[in-house]
């Protein structure tokens, strides 16, 4: 398999450090709000890669953070803890925000028929070994106890800024620009790695003990921290959106490298944003939409995933009502194709040749779609393009396995069979007002050399 590594800035050739097993970490939710559709896409992708290695062969162990503490309002270390904020909005303790964010979060993603991590990894459950990683950082030297916090120090890292491409003075402006940057530090774009409860936090709710004094952890260490304890100092994957490059990705190269002088992960996959009516999206201007907001306009969360998968990981993708409308009827037409089709055949081995070679050509999910239609085209059997279109689904992910064949209503029945009889008899205009009846409550009339046949739209 060929994917794009921004450690290298170009597609590489995927070799796990110990094949057939493959380490990957996803970047997880910070679970103070509800999660929104930029965040399926980004998750969904995520899904696609793990399966597509699962198809090609290899055993994937998938770990994946939940922050519940330490994450501020900026990705910087600037402003207030987002669980504080979160609570203070939803009338519940930090404690019960997380959890009930967690749940809508993991219940969000099942509607998407995204695969749950093998193992989920939430930050308070880590406190002790992101306090033995700032430990071992200050006993190799790249970091400094102060009285406000524990910093990383970014000049003990010469190839700090070769992940996300910045220059340090840029770095440098941003970090100067910050409400709370710490009177302490040693270079403005030094990251805190742990925070003392005194100061701007000495109220704060989530706290722990530790070498420095009472406290709480960074946004970066955790997952440096979390994904090293389930996947080894080095592992084979690392995933996340465009915009943890920047920061969250760059410190936890820095961090990590800094505590084992290894490389965190060999490979670094990042999703495109997901815009919406070309803006980025907001909750300020009302459209930041949560999965719920797609049921309530009647369309199914895998229409969404559908949506998604027809567009690159790697290119923005635009979202639109009428966007979304299109990826439904598709996914629609899909599913009754589906269900339509006989059991029993084998599937066809050349297009399973060229499904293989869209997932090693990085993922290329549009043109695994176009193959989709192109299969359901072809003049093969149809039981072999159900089987092939369900090996297919293995990656795409659309749970097309186990969809059940629509019971037709008793009324729909009756309707049909006046129609039958209405042309038997060639009274058209008849048969024609009870065929718009009939689509009118949601079904389509086909007419076939063996009969009618009754299609739930």
């Amino acid at each position: 398999m060929r994917i794009y590594n921004t450690l290298s800035k170009k597609i590489d050739e995927f070799k796990p450090i110990n094949p057939p097993s493959v380490g990957m970490y996803s970047c997880g939710m910070t679970v103070y709000d509800y999660a929104h559709i930029g965040h399926g896409r980004k998750y969904v992708m995520d899904d696609c890669l793990r399966r597509a290695l699962s198809y090609l062969g290899y055993k994937v162990k998938h770990v994946e953070n939940v922050t519940d503490v330490g994450h501020l309002s900026s990705d910087e270390d600037s402003g207030e803890d987002k669980l504080e904020k979160g609570a203070e909005k939803s009338g519940m303790d930090v404690w019960q925000t997380a959890e009930f964010f967690t749940k809508d979060f993991y219940e969000s993603m099942d509607k998407l028929n995204i695969l749950r991590p093998d193992i989920i990894a939430r930050a308070t459950d880590h406190i002790k070994e992101q306090v033995e990683l700032v430990e071992r950082l200050i006993k190799n030297g790249f970091a400094y106890d102060t009285p406000e916090a524990v910093y990383f120090d970014v000049s003990k890292d010469p190839h700090y800024t070769e992940f996300s491409g910045q220059k340090l003075e840029d770095k440098e402006t941003g970090a100067r620009s910050e409400v709370n940057v710490g009177e302490h530090k040693k270079n403005p774009a030094d990251f805190v790695l742990w925070f003392k409860r005194v100061g701007h936090f000495k109220d704060h709710i989530m706290h722990w003990p530790s070498p420095w004094g009472d406290g709480f952890p960074g946004w970066h260490i955790e997952c440096s921290a979390m994904s090293m304890k389930y996947l080894g100092e080095t592992f084979d994957i690392h995933t996340g959106g465009i915009d943890h490059i920047p920061v969250h990705h760059t410190n936890e190269i820095a961090q990590s490298f800094g505590a084992t002088g290894k490389p965190l992960a060999n490979f670094w996959v990042h999703s495109e944003f997901l815009m919406v009516d070309d803006s980025k999206m907001s909750k300020s201007i009302g459209n930041a939409y949560r999965i719920t907001d797609i049921e309530e306009r009647g369309f199914s969360p895998l229409s969404l995933r559908y949506f998604y998968l027809g567009a690159h990981y790697r290119t923005k993708l635009n979202f639109t009502w009428q966007a979304l409308e299109g990826a439904s009827n598709a996914y629609n037409k899909l599913a009754r194709a589906v269900r339509e089709l006989p059991d029993g055949g084998k599937p066809d081995l050349a297009y399973l040749a060229e499904f293989k070679n869209a997932l090693e050509n990085d993922l290329n999910t549009p043109e695994a779609l176009a193959l989709l239609w192109q299969l359901l085209k072809d003049d093969l059997l149809a039981s072999t393009k159900k089987a092939t279109l369900l090996e297919f689904d293995k990656v795409l992910g659309f749970g097309l396995a186990d969809l059940k064949k629509e019971e037709i209503p008793e009324d729909i029945k009756k309707l049909a069979k006046m129609r039958e009889d209405a042309r038997k008899n060639k009274n058209f205009e008849e048969s024609d007002k009870l065929r718009k009846e009939i689509e009118d409550a949601g079904y389509e009339i086909k007419d076939t050399i063996s009969g009618q046949k009754i299609i739930k739209i």
